[in-house]
């Protein structure tokens, strides 16, 4: 290749290279994509173009009506567009990390203030928030100071009260509500209102937090309804707080605005409910994140993420993150991670990845990785993953549902749909496979089975069974030789592999060993045995084949056969009345398959 080449190349490479990042870094909003729709509900809609742009949608119930039927045929178009032609300006589109956010824009409020009262230490403000088209108070929303953490709900009537300790020249009130518009109000005083140790700052805040932990049956059950309404009204808002301490959800240094702020630490008696952390959080039972966890956290009895982790996760009983997990795993019973997991997990019954592993796994009883293992599962009792790169070790069993690239260890069973390494348990099984497996059984669909019918120096008759394939196939042995006083019954197991030449003529070396029945048990009688088979195919599915073989015979010498069995194996060795250790032998056959 000449250097102009060789420039060349590297040029279009590091071009392709950029181009491929900037494609990832797409917004959301920007990708494009293709659809052809005629008359499906605008929700079957919005899950397609989810899953062709790799990100999710979040809304309300009231936002718009998913059941509605749209026709719609774009192609190589900007989602953007795709959503306008769907919504015909009545929704609006939020973007968020991997989330776009759709909210209602014909619903619009309005702040009534009726009482303002100062004083040196405190600001009190209270009021009505009503539908502007409607003139009816809405009951349900949320008013917050989003700069000094202070928030409250209507109630029933539509009438919010909020008390603000500190010093700050002015408030500023803003009201959410799940498929209302935002609304603000200032309200200036001569009383400055400050909470210690706050610094203001222009800059904004605003981010999106998912509100899927509140959907999890975990979460319905331990977090309020009102924190749980408090929390959908302002999912477009999170802000960040150096310290919080929570006795319970809602009994919070944060009060009802602890699901908006991610902390640096995060202190729970009993438990938590935050926006995420960003450094140390602790709870004596329980910690519940809408968003991600960085660093550490550890609880008594169960952490809920609804994002990411990053660092280490311990929980008495449960771990459960909705998206990844990048660091250290431990839990008593259960690590959930619903996509992919880069480190180690640490279960007593189960980890389970929904997504990818790259990393250890070790459990008590089981663990799952529903796509692609890359690293190390051990478990007490089951390992399972789509396609596995690396070692599977369990009590009882190995699956690879689809392949299988390294050692999978068993008490018991094994199964690879594709093997590409090494099997060793009793059963072990295999659609296709150019590896090995070492086992009692070992079956490869598409590999070798084999029957075939022979005869020895020791054995008149002998079946053998051969599974696996030609690089390592296993043998069950039965032999006999009924013959008066010369009866000798045997079954054992062999391992051979076949050296093929061309499609007619192949070798075969086999190694073996078989206990013998010689009319009683009173010693163990083992023939262990080496042939090497040149084998001939005669046709399809017949070969013949014969050889010399080796033979190691182990008894009891002053244990003698019982009448009308074999009472001497092999020849005499120097003339002395005693079984033979060793000698040669040979043997011929027929092979079947």
């Amino acid at each position: 290749m000449t250097k102009k080449a060789a420039a060349l190349l590297l040029f279009l490479s590091i071009v392709f290279t950029l181009q491929a990042q900037h494609t990832s870094d797409i917004p959301n909003l920007y990708k494009r994509i293709s659809l052809d729709i005629v008359q499906q509900p605008v929700g079957e809609v919005l899950e397609q173009i989810s899953k062709k742009g790799g990100f999710y949608f979040s809304y309300s119930g009231n936002a718009f009506n998913r059941d509605s039927l749209i026709s719609i045929a774009v192609k190589n178009q900007p989602v953007r567009d795709i959503l306008d032609r769907i919504f015909l300006g009545k929704v609006d589109y939020r973007e968020s990390s991997r989330y776009i956010i759709l909210r209602s824009t014909l619903l619009h409020f309005a702040i009534e203030p009726e009482t303002i009262k100062t004083d040196s230490k405190h600001y009190l403000i209270t009021g009505k928030v009503v539908d502007v088209h409607t003139g009816k108070n809405v009951a349900d929303a949320s008013v917050y100071e989003k700069r000094l953490l202070e928030s409250t709900l209507t109630n029933k009537e539509g009438y919010f009260r909020m008390r603000i300790r500190g010093e700050f020249q002015s408030v500023i009130l803003t009201v959410s509500k799940e498929a209302y518009r935002d609304t603000s109000i200032m309200f200036l005083s001569t009383v400055t209102i400050k909470p210690e140790g706050y610094v203001y700052s222009d800059e904004d805040n605003s981010s999106y937090v998912s509100n899927i932990v509140e959907r999890l049956g975990i979460g319905r059950f331990l977090v309020s309804a009102k924190q749980q309404i408090q929390s959908l009204n302002l999912a477009g808002f999170m802000a960040r707080s150096p310290f919080q301490a929570s006795l319970l959800p809602g009994l919070s240094s944060h009060g009802m605005f602890s699901p908006q702020v991610v902390n640096k630490a995060s202190l729970n008696v009993f438990g938590g409910y935050t926006a995420g952390v960003n450094g140390v959080e602790v709870a004596g039972l329980f910690n519940i994140n809408k968003g991600d966890v960085r660093h550490f956290q550890a609880a008594g009895l169960t952490n809920l993420v609804g994002g990411s982790v990053h660092g280490f996760q311990a929980g008495g009983v449960l771990n459960s993150v909705l998206d990844s997990v990048h660091g250290f795993q431990a839990a008593g019973v259960v690590n959930d991670v619903r996509m992919n997991m880069d480190g180690w997990q640490a279960a007593g019954v189960l980890n389970h990845v929904r997504k990818n592993l790259k990393g250890v796994q070790v459990s008590g009883v089981a663990n799952l990785v529903s796509n692609n293992s890359g690293g190390i599962q051990v478990s007490g009792i089951a390992n399972l993953a789509k396609s596995a790169k690396g070692i599977q070790i369990s009590g009882i069993g190995n699956v690879a549902r689809q392949e299988m690239r390294g050692l999978q260890l068993a008490g018991i069973f094994n199964y690879a749909k594709k093997m590409n390494g090494v099997q060793l348990g009793l059963i072990n099984v295999a659609d296709s496979s150019s590896g090995v497996s070492i086992g009692l059984i070992n079956w490869v669909n598409k590999g070798y089975h084999k029957v075939s019918l022979s005869a020895n120096d020791v054995f008149n008759y002998q079946l053998g069974i051969k599974t696996g394939n030609a690089r390592l196939y296993s043998i069950l042995i039965a032999s006999a030789t009924f013959k008066e006083g010369e009866k000798v019954y045997s079954a054992g197991l062999g391992f051979g592999h076949d050296f093929i030449f061309n499609n007619t003529l192949s070798a075969a070396a086999e190694i073996s060993s078989q206990g013998l029945y010689l009319g009683n048990f009173d010693s163990a009688n083992i023939l262990s045995k080496a042939q090497l088979n040149v084998q001939v195919k005669v046709m399809k599915g017949i070969s013949l084949f014969a050889g010399p073989a080796y033979n190691v015979y182990h008894t009891d010498p002053a244990v003698s056969s019982a009448s009308g069995f074999k009472n001497r194996i092999g020849p005499l060795r120097s003339g002395v009345n005693r079984s033979a250790r060793g000698w040669m032998g040979w043997n011929a056959g027929i092979t079947l398959l």
